[in-house]
Order: C-alpha cells, then sequence, then structure tokens
C-alpha cells in the first residue's frame, strides 16, 4: 500500500534528481562556453574556413654595401575551388583563352575532387596584364592569389653562390638553400566560410591575413669586387677555352668572402636551361684536385716557423732533380737553377729545394702543420656541399710521399681551403673560418637580427713568421715566377701553382694541368687574398704564364675600387723576369716506366705510342731545347732480357 509518505519521499527524490541533472547540464554548458568555448569555436571555424593562399616575399640578399643581389616581382598563380565553379566547360574555356593554354588540360584539373587546385604550369607566376585578364572574367571558384618570383638584377652574378629557389618558392642551392628559414616569410590568404561541399556560405565576411615577408640576408659579397673577378674569368674562358675556372677573393683579416665564382656558369633565373652539373657544383667549395706550387707556401710557412731555413744566408744546390729513396725528383726546369739561395728556391719554385725544406721537417711536424691550416677538413663555410680534400695517411708516408707533399702533389684541396690557408700565413697566422653571410636584417625595420662575427678557428704560425713569408712571396712576384702578377706602385706578394691532373683511376693525364696563382696585397699589410684556377687551359699550361697577369688584373683593380692607396717600400721588380718559361731540355726518358716518368716529370706533356713496358725510343731526342709546354713523343716496347 503507498502511503502518503512514500509519495512525498519519492517526489524529493526525483526533484533532487532533476536538480543533480540540471547541475550537470549547467556545469557542462559552462565547460563548454567558458572553459572549451574559445577551442571548440576554432575547431568550428577551421572546419568551415577555407584559405585561398597568398604567397609571402621572400627576403632579399644583399651585398655588404646594401647593393640588392636577389629581389622580388609580384607574379600571381591562379588557383581553382572546383566546388565552387558553376559551370566547368565554360569556365575552362574562358579561361584557357586569358592564360593560353587548352581547355581540355583545364577541364580534368576543375573537376578534381580536392578543396584548392593550382592551375600549374600555365597558370603559375604569370606576368601582370594576364593575371589582370583573369581577374577581369570575374569566374566563380576560380581566384588569382598572390605570388612572387625571384629576380637577379645583376643576371649571372655569383650565381652559383646566391642560388635559386623552385616551383614553390623554397630554396634549392646556395645561400638561397642555406638561409631558407630566414628568406621564407609566413604565407597569408583570403579566408571565408564554406560548407561541407566547398560552397561558400551565403553572408559570411570574408577575411584577408596579410602575409609576412621574410628577413633580408646581408652577405660579405661586394658587388664591384664580383663584377671585376667575373669580368676577366669571362676574358679567360674566351681566351684560353679551358674545362673550367674557380675564382675567389677573400679579406684575410676577418674570413669575409668579397668575390666568389665557377665557370661554367648559369643564369639562375632560368637554371632549368643548364646541365645539373653546371649549377649544383660550386666548385670552389667543391672541387677537389691537386694544388702544385701554390701548396709550397705552408711548407715555407712551417720551416720558417720550425726554424728549419735561412732564407737569406742558407744555400741550395739543384742540380735539376733530387734523390728521395731511389725516386729522382725532377724539378721543372731542365737542368736546375744551380747554387742558390732559399729565398731564391721560393722565387724560382724549385721543386728539389722544397723537398730539401720537406725532409728537415719530417713527416709528422710537416703534416701537422698542413692540418693545422685547414687541410682535410671542412672550412665550414656557410653554404653547402663543401669538400674536405684528401691528404696521405701518415702511417703510410714514406720519404717520397713526404717529398712530393712537400709541393704540392699527392694531396687534394679546394680551393676555398687554398684560400683560406694563405690568407692565415700572410695575415699574421691567424686561420679564421670563411663566411659569406654578414647579417639577417628585419626588411620593413632595418634592425639587424643577427650579425656574423669573425671566427677565429687557431693561430698556425707567428706573425715574425708570417712576415718572413709576406716577404719572400713579394719576392716572387719581383723577382721570380710570379712576375706576371706584378703591379707598379702596389705592393704584391704570391705562388704560381701547375699540377698535372689525376684522371678517374687515379693516373696523371697525360697534358692536362690545372694552372693557378694565388696573390695578395698589399704585401706588407695585405687586404684581400685572390685565387685563381684555370683547369686545362689551350696552349700553354703554366700558373706564371695563365693565372699570375688574371689575378694581377684583379688584385690591381680591386684595391683601386676598395681605395687602398698605394704603397712605397716594396721590393723593385728585378731586371730579369721571366716574360717566357725558359726553354727546357728534353730529359732522356729511353729505359724508362711510363708511372715513372709522370711521377719523376709531373709537368712535361707526352704522346704515348706503343706498347710494352719501358720507353724504347723517344722524340724530340734527350737534350734538344723545346720552348716549355711542349709534348715529347714516346714510343712504348718490351723491356730488353
Amino acid at each position: 500500500m503507498t502511503t502518503n509518505r512514500t509519495v512525498r519521499r519519492r517526489i524529493v527524490l526525483f526533484g533532487l534528481l532533476v536538480w543533480a541533472g540540471l547541475i550537470v547540464i549547467v556545469l557542462r554548458l559552462a565547460d563548454l562556453m567558458l572553459v572549451q568555448g574559445d577551442w571548440l569555436l576554432a575547431r568550428a571555424e577551421a572546419l568551415w574556413t577555407r584559405d585561398v593562399p597568398f604567397e609571402a616575399p621572400r627576403g632579399r640578399i644583399l651585398d655588404r654595401n646594401g647593393v640588392v643581389l636577389v629581389d622580388n616581382e609580384s607574379a600571381p598563380s591562379v588557383l581553382a575551388v572546383p566546388a565552387q565553379i558553376e559551370d566547368v566547360a565554360d569556365s575552362a574555356e574562358r579561361l584557357a583563352q586569358a592564360l593560353g593554354m587548352s581547355a581540355e588540360k583545364l577541364v580534368p584539373l576543375m573537376s578534381k575532387r580536392q578543396l584548392i587546385v593550382r592551375i600549374a604550369p600555365e597558370g603559375r607566376r604569370l606576368d601582370l596584364d594576364k593575371a589582370e585578364a583573369v581577374r577581369r572574367l570575374n569566374l566563380p571558384g576560380i581566384y588569382v592569389a598572390e605570388d612572387y618570383r625571384r629576380v637577379y638584377p645583376y643576371g649571372t652574378l655569383a650565381a652559383h653562390v646566391l642560388g635559386f629557389t623552385g616551383v614553390d618558392n623554397q630554396g634549392l642551392t646556395g645561400l638561397e638553400l642555406v638561409y631558407d628559414d630566414v628568406l621564407s616569410g609566413r604565407r597569408g590568404a583570403i579566408a571565408f566560410y564554406a560548407d561541407a561541399r566547398g560552397q561558400r556560405m551565403p553572408g559570411q565576411p570574408t577575411r584577408y591575413i596579410p602575409p609576412q615577408g621574410g628577413a633580408d640576408l646581408v652577405t660579405t659579397l661586394d658587388v664591384g669586387v664580383q663584377q671585376i673577378l667575373e669580368r676577366e674569368m669571362e676574358d679567360a674562358w674566351q681566351t684560353y677555352a679551358p674545362k673550367s675556372i674557380v675564382g675567389l677573393v677573400v679579406d684575410p683579416k676577418n674570413g669575409d668572402v668579397l668575390a666568389m665564382a665557377s665557370y661554367p656558369t648559369f643564369d639562375p633565373a632560368d637554371y632549368r636551361a643548364y646541365p645539373a652539373e653546371v649549377y649544383n657544383r660550386n666548385q670552389p667549395i667543391w672541387r677537389m684536385y691537386e694544388p702544385g706550387s701554390t701548396f709550397k707556401i705552408i711548407t715555407l710557412a712551417a720551416a720558417l716557423e720550425e726554424k728549419k731555413v735561412d732564407l737569406d744566408r742558407e744555400h741550395f744546390y739543384d742540380p735539376g732533380y733530387i734523390m728521395v729513396s731511389g725516386a729522382r725528383i725532377r724539378c721543372w726546369k731542365a737542368g736546375g737553377h744551380g747554387d742558390q739561395t732559399f729565398l731564391q728556391v721560393v722565387e724560382n719554385s724549385c721543386n728539389p729545394g722544397f723537398v730539401e725544406l720537406g725532409l728537415r721537417l719530417g713527416t709528422e711536424t710537416l703534416m701537422k702543420y698542413v692540418r693545422d691550416f685547414g687541410f682535410g677538413e671542412k672550412t665550414g663555410i656557410d653554404l653547402r656541399g663543401e669538400a674536405k680534400g684528401l691528404l696521405f695517411s701518415e702511417a703510410r708516408m714514406g720519404p717520397v710521399e713526404l717529398a712530393t707533399t712537400a709541393f704540392g702533389q699527392g694531396v687534394s684541396v679546394t680551393p676555398i681551403q687554398q684560400a683560406m690557408a694563405v690568407s692565415a700565413a700572410v695575415n699574421g697566422g691567424t686561420l679564421y673560418r670563411p663566411h659569406i653571410a654578414r647579417a639577417i636584417v628585419d626588411a620593413k625595420t632595418k634592425a639587424v637580427l643577427q650579425a656574423t662575427e669573425p671566427e677565429v678557428k687557431r693561430q698556425v704560425v707567428s706573425e715574425a713568421t708570417s712576415k718572413e713569408v709576406r716577404r719572400a712571396l713579394e719576392s716572387v712576384v719581383a723577382n721570380g715566377t710570379g712576375s706576371r702578377a706584378y703591379i707598379d706602385g702596389y705592393r704584391v706578394g704570391g705562388k704560381t701553382g701547375t699540377a698535372q691532373k689525376v684522371g678517374p683511376d687515379g693516373r696523371y693525364l697525360t697534358n692536362e694541368y690545372i694552372v693557378s696563382f694565388i696573390g695578395f696585397a698589399p704585401a706588407d699589410d695585405p687586404e684581400i687574398v685572390v685565387y685563381i684556377a684555370v683547369d686545362h687551359p689551350q696552349g700553354i699550361q703554366f700558373g706564371g704564364v695563365v693565372a699570375a697577369p688574371i689575378v694581377g688584373r684583379v688584385i690591381d683593380d680591386t684595391l683601386h675600387y676598395l681605395g687602398v692607396p698605394p704603397r712605397s717600400g716594396g721590393i723593385k721588380k728585378s731586371k730579369y723576369i721571366y716574360p717566357e718559361m725558359p726553354p727546357m731540355e728534353v730529359p732522356n726518358l729511353i729505359g724508362m716506366r711510363v708511372a715513372d716518368i709522370r711521377r719523376s716529370f709531373y709537368t712535361l706533356p707526352l704522346e704515348v705510342e706503343g706498347q710494352g713496358d719501358v720507353v724504347v725510343d723517344q722524340a724530340p731526342a734527350p737534350g734538344t731545347k723545346l720552348p716549355q709546354g711542349s709534348k715529347v713523343r714516346i714510343y712504348l716496347g718490351k723491356a730488353s732480357p
């Protein structure tokens, strides 16, 4: 039997349950509205919102003086939102006429079941007239989005260093790749509300989200110095028709790269028109080769620092060769230089004299300096694709390997390693890390966001040693093989290099050389170091004849451009310099093996005929006087029993 008391109890219980439910609902509503409201609204807007993206302008790339090397220009792109297109066939026909493409290609693009479709490539980065023609069509579902293309006011200048961007405005090579995060901005958009089918919701506002441009990159490059360097490289390219040319200008006092170039070059605005091996290989940091006699600067600095030589008082007699563990290592000058001071050894680039310095130092000490000067490791320059070179393993170095290393044969280096090592040898002994980025700057406010400070890697030799190296190398230009780099009124130091190329099989190539010269000025207080290497120039192949004049002109014009005043007190130009390389005396090769000839006479151009183990005859005959660079034909046969 149900009593009144029971009824009242049930009513109270029901009321409590109702109140509890209301409290739960209120709390849940409060949570949804007050705690999760913003998050839920953002989720809802994300589901409803559709964006037509606007590319952000990339930051510009500038030279050290603020000259624009890479800029942007407006190049709008066409996007389609298929769900909003009312008549695909008609829209495709009208849009095709504006873009200069076939409607048949547009129909499948505009019919895709995708939110947004790019009309590519015909609709990417249009000129302004075409973009305006598309806008005037006012087609539903067709949008013209802001986009940009990179422009290069100086064309191919510094192309390998600057690099280029891809179709999505991302950096692919050079500084564009290394500093892509800095240069890339943040996309903007036109945002609108759409339903699940992608159709715009009527009566809903359109929102513009402005793009945020990237920061500007200020480099250490100087457009004037770069133009001087590339002008001379272009002239050499036309004159000597080589396989390639490498050029560098650096500030030895801080590691700034003032100019860097590779030939053949390319146009970064149209890089697809060139082979990948041209635009992908920045040779000053990528290329490895035997340096030849420019490497003798390292041996010289090491010998001076270790007090193994007195350049003025000690003499060395060069008969034209030196014997090391049974191997005859020849001088480039047939018959040798005779009696000479060690300063003249440097002036004459005498191989036997440098072998003597290497032997005095010993393997452990010489290789210590080679590594301390930065060889065998990457310099750390802020570019991708740097090689570290190749050195002999000290455990496997015998006397012959020590001897050849002392004059730059058997080791492989990169041009940037050469430039930085010589900079250390002449700047007081300090090895710097090279760099190209000087500062990152806010594009609008011009505030410096990040600056690059000179980075010292190590002290290699003393100021006293560096001063002696500068004196010796100035004497090379005034009195020796570097005379073609001499500049009247300025003090120039430098060193020639002529290195036989090594083929893919590890053997030296016949009559193929990389000729080079590295110079610096003013010799008493260097402001610039200039390096030029020419791969297989047609005609005579000697660094002092081909590369030294190029470096001399670059130094002369660059010093004037930078406003460096002339210097007095330098070494006067000798009455006898090397207007042409002296004639060579053809050595007796009969009975020798080809491998031994190429090791002992590494600058001798050979033509090989016949098959066999040894040379059985030669032309011209031994003792014949010929101009340097002339070929000697050898005939191979079997060795006599």
